[in-house]
């Protein structure tokens, strides 16, 4: 009577096995690691999606609270900071606050940034805030004393136009004009009728290309092109 003795793999089947596990474990890595890449970029998308619109409704709302009082300027632009003079935020104590937007370099690469100063209810205070709005975009806010300086996104370079006269054109220096004779309160600057903002975003952080957003003055009505 023949006895029936087990038989193992081989050296040539377990080679063949390992290298198929190995296969499928490599595949299954790679799967694994694509989604995870998506997943990654997706969220970073999103982050810079939220990112930009909250920048963007701060933009328009500090455009949209900009007040001329005479013998200050409502809007200045030297090329470097935008420095803008609006009502304060809190409708229970008008006042009035000056707010500064810049472009700074930092550790990741330059950021669009924003200052805001305290609130204030005088001719004089302005002035000094005015004055530490511009120190501020020089030195980094060390002897600007805001009440707000924030990073917001990065920025690779922004440019600003002003609609005047039916036409779009680089931002500069308004001038100011004749005082109303029946208020003599001095020269008063006026907001141009539209503000073009026009940034480029740097590639990996999420968005990159070159965003244009029109702001109007509400008074003016329909929109500009």
């Amino acid at each position: 009577m023949k006895t029936q003795t087990s038989r193992g793999f081989t050296l040539i089947e377990l080679l063949v096995a390992i290298s198929v596990m190995a296969l499928l474990s490599l595949v299954s890595w790679r799967g694994l690691d694509s989604m995870s890449r998506a997943t990654t970029q997706n969220q970073q998308r999103a982050d810079a999606i939220l990112t930009l619109q909250a920048t963007l409704a701060q933009w328009g709302a500090d455009l949209d609270a900009v007040t001329s009082i005479a013998q200050t300027r409502p809007i200045d632009w030297d090329g470097n900071v935008l420095r803008l003079t609006r009502r304060g935020s809190d409708p229970m104590a008008p006042s009035m606050q000056v707010v500064a937007w810049t472009l700074r370099p930092g550790v990741e690469g330059p950021r669009w940034q924003r200052w805001q100063s305290q609130a204030f209810t005088t001719r004089g205070e302005w002035q000094q805030a005015w004055n530490l709005a511009a120190s501020w975009a020089q030195d980094g806010g060390t002897q600007a004393g805001g009440y707000n300086d924030v990073a917001l996104m990065p920025t690779s370079s922004w440019q600003l136009y002003y609609f005047r006269d039916n036409n779009w054109t680089p931002a500069s220096s308004l001038p100011p004009t004749p005082a109303n004779p029946a208020t003599p309160a001095g020269p008063i600057v006026n907001m141009p009728d539209g503000v073009r903002l026009v940034i480029s975003l740097p590639p990996g952080n999420g968005l990159s290309g070159t965003l244009t957003r029109d702001w109007v003055k509400p008074i003016v009505g329909g929109a500009r092109s």
